[in-house]
């Protein structure tokens, strides 16, 4: 398969690394001239993602691209920008034949004024580009082992069944195991939400409440999780998978999230900025949890673990207080949604 990369940031590059170890001609693009130039000398992403070497045949090129770089229709693109970057990069390519998928994870913050929550990136696509044939590919991933080739797993969802064909066809792999969904509301959600809880996890295991407190935490948070979920229109069983419980644990417990370490950081007393600052990546959970929260309320739905970690972020509480609040808490039925 002919498949273009648009993003050279650590995940776009580690699955532009094995897509080509698979055999597929990938073209990894990347906006900024200079980054583009020692991704070429140097063959590897010493930024984003040292130490993992350009396999000989993955070429890189500049995006948007101009003349002479004049190549075919690829058979899949891939947008691997941060959530911020999907509605230009998506109205770029609005008009064009190739079909799309992205690795970002999260709600769009308001884009506009008058917009006041922000959209998944199915939505996202709906608004900007509704001709695009689209799907997302998510799932417990951290760049550096993708790249290693250490055994993973995603799933790529898609309302298009020949789409989600074309992802497995793409990655999956001996290394790579890729499940296809059509449910893209949930792996959406998934990936969304999963950030924000990931800041809560960072937050009980820098206050040193105990694995007790960690174990709780990750499940009343999957249960917000799937709430939000159905109430959006996705199916319940979505969340016991890759893209909710899978993404959820390696999320909130591995040290390499940074969602986690914005919240290792803020129970260790540093300013949110000062937080954001030293990760030098994008902490999703960081901008989308007012919308997780907005959503939640437009629909009625209860995320106490969500609404305490923006308040946190908003300044409006402290940690040890959004901890107590969230133990005062009425006693109540454990599986009603």
């Amino acid at each position: 398969m002919q498949i273009e990369v648009l993003g050279a940031g650590a995940w776009g590059t580690a699955l532009a690394i094995s897509a080509s170890a698979r055999g597929h001609a990938v073209c990894l693009r990347a906006r900024d001239p200079g980054q583009v130039q020692a991704l070429q000398q140097q063959r590897v992403n010493r930024k984003y993602l040292p130490g993992a070497d350009l396999p000989e045949g993955l070429q890189v090129a500049g995006w948007p691209a101009t003349p002479p770089d004049v190549r075919p229709e690829p058979d899949l693109r891939v947008i691997a920008t941060p959530m911020a970057g999907l509605r230009g990069t998506l109205a770029a390519l609005r008009g064009r034949p190739a079909p799309v998928v992205w690795l970002c994870k999260g709600f769009e913050t308001a884009a506009l004024p008058t917009q006041t929550v922000g959209l998944m990136g199915h939505e996202v696509a709906r608004a900007v580009a509704p001709d695009l044939r689209i799907g997302v590919l998510s799932g417990p991933s951290f760049a550096q082992e993708v790249a290693r080739q250490q055994p993973t797993a995603l799933v790529a969802a898609s309302r298009d069944a020949g789409l989600r064909a074309d992802m497995v066809r793409a990655f999956h792999g001996p290394a790579l195991r890729v499940y296809a969904s059509e449910d893209i509301v949930g792996v959406e959600v998934g990936g969304a939400v999963k950030n924000v809880l990931a800041i809560a996890t960072g937050l009980c295991d820098g206050l040193q409440l105990g694995l007790n407190a960690r174990a709780a935490l990750i499940t009343r948070g999957l249960h917000e999780m799937t709430r939000l979920g159905v109430a959006l229109g996705a199916r319940q069983e979505t969340f016991t998978g890759l893209s909710g419980l899978g993404d959820l644990v390696l999320t909130a417990t591995g040290d390499l999230s940074r969602n986690r370490r914005v919240g290792l950081a803020l129970a260790a007393g540093q300013s949110l900025e000062a937080a954001v600052q030293s990760l030098g990546h994008v902490a999703e959970g960081v901008l989308c949890a007012t919308t997780v929260v907005e959503r939640a309320r437009q629909r009625g739905v209860d995320m106490p673990i969500c609404a305490a970690v923006h308040a946190l972020l908003q300044g409006r509480t402290t940690p040890a207080e959004a901890v107590a609040a969230l133990m005062a808490r009425e006693a109540r039925d454990e599986t009603g949604l």
